[in-house]
Order: C-alpha cells, then structure tokens, then sequence
C-alpha cells in the first residue's frame, strides 16, 4: 500500500490514522471464496497468547487516539470495554478466533470515533465515492 499516514494531533490527521488502522485489522482481506473480510486482527489472534496480546495492543492505540481527540470519559470506556471484550473473547482457542470476527471492537470503536468528529469535528469528513 502507497499510502501514507498523515502527522499530527488534528482531528482530521487523527481519524485518518484511526481509519487505515481499522481497515488494516478488521478487513484488509476476503476470506478466500467468501465475501467475509479479515484482518491482522483475526490472523494475528490466531497465534496464541502472543497474537491477542498484539491485537489488545493495536485496539489499545486506537482508544489512545480517541483520548487525544477529547473524548469523554464514557465514550474511552465503552472504547475500553470494547477492547477487552474481544481481548477475553480472543483469549478462547477456536471459538474465540470465529467470534472475533463477529465481535470486531475496532470496527465498533471506530464508529464511537466517527460520530464524535462528526459532531465535533464535521470539516473531518471524508466523503466516500
């Protein structure tokens, strides 16, 4: 990927690397011949103990940035929870990996993350074509 990730504490910097983060853990990839998208957060969950210790770490960064942001303290909770859900989740061998990718807490985070910019922050908003 040629993209490069943009510097800076500003909201519009913030949710563009909030973004390619959420796009490279939760759907970088396409289960091959489904339509069901993965990403490092589901192959690296696949390694025990070391795996889930990584992805707590990368969902962690994100609620890191939604602290930069001013977030409220409701709002880094629930961001919080949402990561240690899938944390104890992921820490289940099989079953755990499947229902990481049902649960998906960066994808939820990053949605708590778009409706505060939203609100906060409208000049943030990328329009999707």
């Amino acid at each position: 990927m040629g993209m490069t990730m943009p510097i800076g504490n500003d909201p519009a910097a913030i949710r563009a690397r909030v973004e390619a983060m959420e796009i490279l853990l939760e759907r970088s990839f396409r289960i091959p011949g489904t339509d069901i998208p993965v990403g490092l957060d589901a192959i690296i969950g696949l390694v025990p103990v070391i795996g889930d210790l990584i992805t707590t770490a990368l969902g962690a960064y994100i609620v890191w940035e939604a602290r930069n942001l001013g977030m409220s303290k409701w709002q880094l909770t629930r961001m919080g929870a949402n990561v240690a859900v899938d944390t104890v989740i992921g820490l289940v061998p099989l079953i755990g990996d499947a229902a990481d990718l049902a649960f998906r807490s960066n994808t939820r985070n990053l949605k708590i993350i778009r409706k505060h910019l939203d609100k906060h922050h409208p000049e943030t908003r990328v329009i999707e074509g």
